[in-house]
């Protein structure tokens, strides 16, 4: 149950964005198993006054830097953490063109109590 928010500069063109969402559904069925139709997803363009990425951590980034937070149920390993970001960075790589430098990850574990998917029920709890 992946919850994905993405920020980029805005300007890129609507089939840029939806490969964006089309290579990070993809990277998360293969890495996380996440289901057929487990697809929840928004992309926030911003304005370059309004989007600052650094070089930290011996990365140089380009204006192109997408950002990625990915909320999930607090039962990931950190190995299917890792083999998200590689997929990730991989498919984004591919398709639409992103450097992997451009391609900053972060995963925030959330117990499974904390999820209501619709009818105001607490399905996971």
């Amino acid at each position: 149950m992946p919850l994905l928010h993405i920020s980029l500069r805005a300007g890129k063109p609507a089939a840029y964005r939806q490969a964006i969402l089309d290579s990070l559904y993809r990277a998360m069925r293969e890495a996380l198993q996440v289901p057929e139709g487990d697809e929840f997803m928004t992309i926030t363009e911003l304005e370059p006054a309004n989007f600052r990425c650094g070089n930290a951590y011996g990365v140089t980034r380009s204006d192109d830097a997408v950002l990625i937070q990915i909320t999930v149920f607090d039962t990931r390993t950190a190995e299917q953490k890792k083999a998200l970001y590689r997929r990730i960075a991989d498919l984004l790589g591919e398709r639409p063109g992103i450097r992997s430098e451009d391609v900053f990850v972060n995963v925030l574990d959330a117990p499974k109590e904390n999820w209501s998917v619709g009818h105001g029920l607490a399905q996971f709890a």
